[in-house]
């Protein structure tokens, strides 16, 4: 899932690729409006506003995934606009996999996502996939973990810069 860095530096599509930069490096990703047109819609949308600049990873448990999106760094927080109908599709989570994070009601993603680890087949069907990582997941792998059981870290590790390639300068 995780081609060369030749493939990362020129996007097939730039208007659906991320750059999410982190402490260690970039990561790209390449969304897929195939699987989840209206959440990859919110996450440009957010994207461009700068939304996610500074933004952190409350939420990191090891061997599973990496959480982010919250403004308020809690889990509980999200955007100004209104929450997302779920887009659940056959598509499987596995290493390198984005996907809406949501409270207990299907329909409810709003700007939290996060990028698994390993393979998380027990979340198939359950939640919208919107993205894979196609390069630099050596440096998800780096993110600061949070304790055991709850993910939640202490001085946690924060997007640095996040960005539409089209738009990247």
């Amino acid at each position: 899932m995780v081609p060369g860095a030749a493939h990362a530096a020129n996007p097939s599509d730039p208007e659906n690729t991320i750059y999410l930069d982190l402490k260690d490096g970039r990561v790209v990703i390449k969304l897929r409006p195939d699987l989840a047109p209206e959440h990859v819609e919110r996450i440009k949308k957010l994207t461009r506003e700068g939304f996610y600049n500074g933004v952190k990873f409350h939420r990191v448990i090891e061997g599973f995934m990496a959480q982010t999106g919250d403004p308020t760094g809690t889990g509980m927080g999200g955007s100004k606009y209104p929450d997302v109908k779920a887009e659940f599709t056959k598509e499987p989570f596995e290493r390198g996999t984005l996907g809406m994070a949501r409270s207990q009601s299907p329909n409810s993603a709003n700007s939290q996502f996060f990028i698994c680890f390993e393979d998380s087949s027990f979340l198939n069907g359950q939640y919208t996939v919107f993205g894979e990582v196609v390069d630099g997941m050596e440096f998800v792998d780096k993110i600061k973990k949070g304790a055991s059981g709850s993910g939640t870290v202490t001085n946690p590790d924060v997007i640095v810069k996040m960005q539409v390639a089209s738009d990247a300068k």
